[in-house]
């Protein structure tokens, strides 16, 4: 009862304030157990029916995941509740579990108090050993999915296997007497990196869908201003906030640079209009700030239904912002090192250390980040990536026949109701 009143009754609330990076933390946490951002949900996404309910199954897999991490939750503080009552210790906190401990050390103890305990435990190792397989399913097909349907063209059988020894290679470094140590630092450094892919993925559905189409309706200098505008106040905004240490610093900052520069886009706005009055100023608005997305919105559900309006303006407004900032959330983080300091917790993570585990970790970073770069200043070194002539044209056919499909089925109502009319 002490563990389960220490997870949902005696909750700190303020740390949501006093260490605002736990909102990033939380949020790769989320994106590691949803897979999002590791295209394993579009790997899994495309072996779909081309017509499945994508919103729907969204909000399944979505409420379905945190529904079980909160039950998880009441198992995981029962159990160390259990411990801490074994122990004599009258709170929770007092029990030094944390991290990777909450599981590898918290549970073989508490199951291990149980009459035929040592059968449990080991029962346990299996439930993790097949979760760890499930997991690297997950993983192993994300990566199949793109090399099998690129121009590439690998055969599944010999990708799996190429792929399945090249994992097992890298993870032999997991098994060492470091191995948690290396787990805690990549897993910390991979999701740091995952917001910034999850943005980049944003920021490319809301911003770059279509935009040649923008910038012919309105001419680059209003787009590219209005995308600048946007990110530059969140960035510059970010600067005063961890500059000056207080976030009320951060909000005059974004209001004053965002206010500037739609006031400068609204200038442009209205020459444009001066230049051709057939256009509107709110028409204009519209095609700067929404249709795209909502075009977007329109050509997905032709194909996979329903997706709610307000979809549009997370997608393009709210998800991107929040991830960037999140982002910075993270890189701003401190922590205190062993001699006292207050230090960046980037390059100083869990107080490891700098070599091999800092090392290792910023690597990763840097690994990703080439690639990113490399795209934007190289984008022919990954053609052998893009999809393969043979797929595009199997998706026209099946978007063909699903829209003469369509049209049959529209055709034999209007017959009918033609008939039912006559019968009348």
């Amino acid at each position: 009862q002490d563990g389960i009143t220490e997870y949902i009754g005696d909750s700190n609330w303020d740390v949501l304030t006093e260490k605002p990076e736990v909102w990033s933390k939380a949020v790769s946490q989320i994106f590691f157990s949803l897979g999002i951002s590791m295209g394993v949900m579009t790997a899994y996404g495309s072996h779909c029916k081309r017509d499945e309910p994508a919103f729907m199954n969204s909000c399944a897999v979505a409420i379905s995941n945190s529904t079980f991490s909160f039950i998880s939750g009441f198992a995981v503080f029962a159990t160390l509740g259990h411990l801490a009552l074994l122990e004599g210790h009258d709170s929770v906190s007092k029990l030094e579990y944390s991290s990777f401990e909450l599981v590898f050390g918290s549970w073989p103890v508490a199951l291990g108090t149980v009459t035929g305990g040592e059968h449990f435990v080991r029962l346990f190792f299996v439930m993790l050993f097949f979760l760890g397989i499930d997991s690297a399913f997950s993983f192993m097909e994300a990566f199949l999915t793109v090399l099998h349907d690129s121009k590439l063209n690998l055969d599944r059988k010999w990708a799996s296997i190429g792929l399945a020894v090249s994992a097992f290679l890298f993870s032999l470094l997991y098994a060492s007497d470091a191995g948690l140590i290396f787990l805690d630092t990549i897993d910390y450094y991979i999701n740091f990196v995952m917001l910034f892919v999850g943005f980049l993925k944003c920021f490319t559905v809301g911003w770059m869908y279509k935009i040649e189409e923008q910038i012919k309706s309105l001419g680059a200098q209003i787009v590219l201003t209005y995308i600048a505008t946007t990110y530059l106040s969140i960035i510059f905004a970010c600067c005063l906030w961890f500059g000056l240490g207080g976030v009320s610093s951060g909000f005059v900052g974004l209001a004053l640079s965002y206010g500037v520069g739609m006031g400068f886009v609204r200038h442009l706005l209205a020459r444009k209009k001066q230049a051709n009055p057939a256009q509107t100023l709110k028409g204009m608005y519209y095609d700067l700030m929404l249709k795209n997305v909502m075009d977007l919105r329109s050509d997905l559900s032709e194909v996979v239904g329903y997706i709610p309006s307000i979809w549009c303006l997370l997608i393009k407004h709210f998800i991107p912002p929040v991830l960037l900032i999140l982002f910075f959330l993270g890189a701003n983080a401190t922590i205190t090192d062993d001699a006292g300091n207050t230090v960046k917790e980037f390059g100083h993570y869990g107080n490891y250390a700098t070599k091999p585990y800092q090392v290792l970790g910023i690597s990763a970073v840097v690994f990703a980040g080439f690639f990113f770069a490399s795209s934007l200043v190289f984008p022919r070194l990954y053609d052998a990536l893009h999809k393969k002539e043979e797929s595009i044209v199997e998706i026209e056919i099946i978007k063909n026949e699903h829209k003469s499909t369509e049209t049959q089925a529209k055709d034999y109502r209007d017959v009918q109701d033609k008939a039912e009319g006559h019968l009348a």
